[in-house]
């Protein structure tokens, strides 16, 4: 049986199709300032696989953000059908709200079919049963955060995260550019892979750019802190399920002229590398009056 944050998920990524290539997602409030880039990002993604044939699947997708989203409103998702070839299909998708498109993305699809294969190894990290839950912010630290970041720190969500490497995001030390996290969906789900897919491209928004802020001890709870999803790019290398763990391997290699890069790699609890993702963020620091 699963619970109402993982149901509200589900709703989240089935989206009303308005007419053959023209969807309609709704919007929630998970606790930040403007709609979660995972929520486009999971969105574009199912209103795509909703156009292409069951026997393909997706392999890449690449997105940009150009507008902030309104949470309060839902999103227009329209498909372009790019290309449907013999082994490979492509889709254009953008989101729009208040009449401006708010979001540009492109997948591509394949038949299913054998090839050359190897991957790099999994990081050695503790399992997940070996690592503690993270602990709830105290009440009286909760208290002291504005009301959307309450929001984001109090509420139950979907996902279950365990930190290799727990941060204090509140006094954040200055840490080297990697962290690995393991997380899953909190409840077992009857779906398919598609769904699956674009419950991954949704989780997969977490933890990439706060990776660029750990060489500097900062934190995007700080009020001089301006943090913004620019693109993301991620591929989807093996089978996977997102009710199982999976662990997230994050690093940052470079970050300047208020931008930082963030690549992650995406491992089920056997050692499989089933995706891999990188994403540029605004990383911007205003004068504390500001």
């Amino acid at each position: 049986m699963t619970t109402p944050p993982v149901d509200e998920l589900l709703s989240l990524l089935q989206l009303e199709r308005l007419e053959d290539n023209l969807f309609r997602g709704e919007s929630r409030d998970i606790g930040t300032r403007y709609v979660f880039g995972g929520q486009v990002l999971g969105q574009a993604l199912s209103a795509a696989q909703q156009t292409v044939e069951d026997d393909r699947s997706a392999h890449s997708l690449h997105a940009y953000f150009l507008r902030a989203g309104d949470i309060d409103k839902p999103i227009v998702y329209t498909v372009e059908r790019t290309r449907d070839g013999g082994s490979f299909s492509m889709r254009r998708v953008t989101a729009i709200q208040h009449g401006q498109p708010i979001f540009n993305f492109a997948a591509s699809f394949q038949v299913d079919e054998p090839g050359v294969e190897h991957q790099l190894p999994m990081p050695a990290v503790p399992k997940p049963e070996d690592i503690e839950p993270t602990a709830p912010l105290p009440a009286e630290e909760l208290a002291k955060l504005p009301p959307k970041l309450q929001r984001w720190f109090g509420r139950s969500g979907p996902f279950e995260f365990r930190h290799v490497y727990p941060r204090d995001e509140l006094n954040p030390p200055k840490r080297p550019p990697f962290q690995q996290v393991w997380f899953r969906l909190s409840h077992k789900i009857d779906a398919n892979p598609a769904l699956h897919r674009a419950l991954l491209a949704y989780s997969s928004d977490f933890h990439l750019i706060g990776t660029t802020m750990f060489p500097h001890g900062i934190s995007f709870l700080q009020r001089n802190v301006q943090v913004a999803s620019l693109d993301h790019a991620m591929w989807f290398h093996r089978p996977l399920r997102v009710d199982e763990w999976l662990l997230y391997s994050c690093d940052s290699p470079t970050a300047q002229g208020a931008r930082g890069l963030a690549r992650g790699m995406i491992y089920s609890e056997d050692g499989r590398l089933v995706a891999s993702t990188a994403q540029e963020g605004l990383v911007r620091l205003r004068p504390e009056s500001a």
